[in-house]
C-alpha cells in the first residue's frame, strides 16, 4: 500500500515511546484540524488504536477558529471518534500570567490534556510534531545558544505526551492525506512571519533547501546522532558519578551530594564544564554552567543556589545540600489582584459548583470566605507543618503526607503551599485541605488553578 511507509514510521514511533500496538492503547489525540494532526488521527485509527480526539479553540483568529472547530467536529463524526472540545480565552490568560500568547496557549492546552487523561482513561496524549518541526526546533535552540542536549531535538515521549510522527516529513504527511482522500484546514497565521518559528519555516529552511539538496533529512539524521550521543554521555556520567561522587541522606530524606576535587585531576576538559555535566545529569539539580564555572574558581565557603539546592565550595570539593531555599522568602498574595502570582490563577464563577470542575490537585475550589483572609502566602514546607487533608477529620504532618504521596526529596523541597491566616489550604499539585469547603450546587466559590509550567 502507498501508506505503508508512513504507517510503519508512526507504529515505530509508538513503540519507541514505550507503547504496544498489540494492546490497542487508548490515546487522547490533539486535533487542530490542520494537516499534521488530521494525518496523525487517521494513521492511529488505521493502526487500530483506541482514539479520543481533543480540540482547543483559543478564539485567536476570529471566524477561522470557529471554522477549525466545526471541521474537527464533522471529521470526528465521519470517523466515529469521540471528541472533547474546550474554549479558552488565551489573551486573558497571557495578560494574567504575564507571558506570550504562544506560551499561554501551550500551558492551557497541556493542563487540559492532563485533566482529560485521567477522566477518560487514556494512557497518553498524542501530538503531531513531525520531522520538519524537529528541524525547526533545532534552529530555534541553535539561535538561542544551547548545548548538545538542546540540539538533539524533541523526545518521543515526555511524561504523558507521545510524538509518534517524529520520523515523518511534512511532505509525507501531505502525500498520505492525498492518498486517503482526506481534506484538512490551513491556519492562515502559519504564512505570517511574526513568530520566530514561522520565519525559520517560511524563510530560512526554504533557502537552505535551495542551496543544499536533502539538507533537512541530513539535519534530522544529525539530531538523531546527537540524541544517541547524549544517551551515551548520560550513561558515562552516571557511571562516573557512582564511582567518584557521594550521596548521603538523613532521617528526613534530605540529600547531600559531594563532588570531590579529585574527579578533576585526570580531566581533559575544563573543570567548570565537568562539574556542570555531572550536576546537570541529576534530575533534581539545575545549576547553570555559569554557576559551575564560577564555583571551581571561587574561594572556600562560597555558595550558589538553584532554587531548592545550595552548592557550597569546600576545601576537599563541592557539597550540594537540598531543601535549601537560599534567599527565597514567602510570596505574599493579593487574591484581588490576578497578577500577584504567575503560578496561581484565581477565577470566580456564577455556575453552580460540581466536582467535575476540579481535580483536587492542580485545580481546587474554596468558598469565597477565603477572599476575606488577611494574610495569604505561597511558601515551601517547614518542619512541623500540618494539614487537614480533604476527607479527613484530623490533621496530618506534611512530612507524613509527602511519604504517602511517595515524593522524592527534590519534589518535597520544590512543593508550594498555599497558606491563609496561618492555615495550610493546599499543597499545589498534590492535595487540598478540608478548609473553606465548597458544597455541590453553590455559586459562592472561587476556583484556584496551579500553573505548574511557570
Amino acid at each position: 500500500m502507498k501508506n505503508d511507509v508512513l504507517l510503519d514510521k508512526v507504529k515505530q514511533g509508538l513503540i519507541g515511546a514505550g507503547l504496544s500496538i498489540g494492546d490497542k492503547p487508548r490515546l487522547l489525540v490533539a486535533v487542530s484540524g490542520g494537516a499534521d494532526s488530521v494525518c496523525l488521527l487517521r494513521a492511529l485509527l488505521m493502526l487500530e488504536c483506541d482514539c479520543i480526539a481533543a480540540h482547543c479553540n483559543f478564539h485567536l483568529r476570529g471566524e477561522e477558529s470557529n471554522r477549525d472547530e466545526q471541521f474537527v467536529r464533522e471529521l470526528c463524526k465521519q470517523l466515529n471518534v469521540k471528541l472533547q472540545v474546550k474554549d479558552f480565552n488565551a489573551q486573558a490568560e497571557a495578560q494574567t500570567m504575564g507571558i506570550s500568547i504562544e506560551m499561554a496557549c501551550r500551558q492551557l492546552r497541556y493542563h487540559w490534556f492532563r485533566l482529560l487523561l485521567g477522566r477518560l482513561g487514556c494512557s497518553h496524549v498524542a501530538v503531531a510534531h513531525h520531522a520538519d518541526d524537529d528541524v525547526e526546533t533545532f534552529f530555534l535552540n541553535l539561535f538561542r545558544g544551547t548545548g548538545i542536549h538542546g540540539l538533539k531535538g524533541m523526545r518521543r515521549s515526555t511524561n504523558f505526551v507521545v510524538r509518534p510522527m517524529l520520523d515523518v516529513t511534512r511532505q509525507q504527511v501531505v502525500q498520505f492525506l492525498q492518498d486517503v482522500d482526506q481534506d484538512y484546514v490551513t491556519d492562515s497565521t502559519n504564512l505570517e512571519n511574526d513568530y520566530k518559528r514561522n520565519r525559520i519555516r517560511n524563510v530560512i529552511l526554504p533557502e537552505i533547501d535551495k542551496q543544499f539538496v536533502g539538507a533537512r533529512e541530513r539535519i534530522h539524521d544529525t539530531m538523531n546522532h546527537l540524541a544517541d550521543e547524549c544517551e551515551l554521555l548520560d550513561e558515562m556520567l552516571e557511571s562516573f558519578w557512582k564511582n567518584h561522587c557521594r550521596v548521603d541522606s538523613d532521617e528526613n530524606l534530605q540529600y547531600r551530594y559531594f563532588v570531590p576535587r579529585s574527579v578533576f585531576e585526570r580531566s581533559f576538559c575544563s573543570q567548570g564544564l565537568l562539574l556542570y555535566a555531572l550536576l546537570n545529569n541529576r534530575d533534581d539539580l539545575s545549576f547553570t554552567r555559569s554557576q559551575c564555572e564560577q564555583a571551581v574558581k571561587a574561594s572556600v565557603g562560597a555558595r550558589f543556589y538553584d532554587g531548592s539546592s545550595a552548592l557550597t565550595v569546600c576545601r576537599e570539593g563541592f557539597e550540594i545540600q537540598q531543601n535549601v531555599q537560599g534567599e527565597e522568602k514567602e510570596l505574599v498574595l493579593n487574591l484581588q489582584d490576578a497578577s500577584s502570582s504567575p503560578m496561581l490563577v484565581v477565577m470566580s464563577s456564577e455556575k453552580p459548583f460540581s466536582k467535575e470542575l476540579v481535580d483536587g490537585k492542580s485545580v481546587v475550589a474554596f468558598s469565597k470566605e477565603v477572599m476575606r483572609c488577611q494574610r495569604v502566602v505561597l511558601r515551601h514546607w517547614r518542619k512541623g507543618d500540618r494539614i487537614r487533608p480533604f476527607g479527613m477529620k484530623g490533621t496530618k504532618l506534611l512530612s507524613d503526607l509527602f511519604v504517602d504521596l511517595k515524593l522524592s526529596a527534590s519534589q518535597k523541597s520544590a512543593a508550594w503551599l498555599l497558606e491563609a491566616d496561618g492555615k495550610i489550604l493546599w499543597v499545589l499539585g498534590y492535595r487540598a485541605a478540608h478548609e473553606f469547603v465548597v458544597t455541590p450546587g453553590t455559586t459562592d466559590y472561587v476556583i484556584f488553578r496551579y500553573n505548574s509550567f511557570s
